[in-house]
């Protein structure tokens, strides 16, 4: 679906095209983009809490002591998460109707 034909008027209505984004699954590639990046990709709300609990077994495991031999204290592996990208502070800038509208009549 090409975005700039939605607002331009000539594709479906932008309501549509909202529902539609709002239906996407979490492991879409968009939800990936809108959460920080590529590396979200495939990253659902499964998979965010199979990664929780993996951390969890392994604290408790640390917690009871079943841990490693005597006298070691070896580091606690978690599972690979993707990193979170900080979000650049965003500037704002003001734009008039009409500046918009000139923008899309030169398409």
């Amino acid at each position: 679906m090409d975005l700039a034909e939605v607002i331009a008027g000539r594709g479906p209505s932008p309501t549509l095209v909202l529902a539609l984004v709002q239906r996407l699954p979490d492991t879409s590639l968009t939800v990936a983009l809108a959460s920080g990046g590529r590396e979200h990709f495939g990253w659902g709300a499964d998979r965010h809490l199979a990664a929780d609990i993996f951390d969890a077994v392994n604290q408790n495991t640390r917690a009871t002591g079943q841990w490693g031999g005597k006298g070691k204290a070896p580091k606690i592996p978690s599972y690979p998460r993707p990193e979170a990208k900080a979000k650049p502070k965003a500037t704002k800038q003001v734009t008039s109707v009409a500046a918009l509208y000139q923008h899309f009549q030169r398409r």
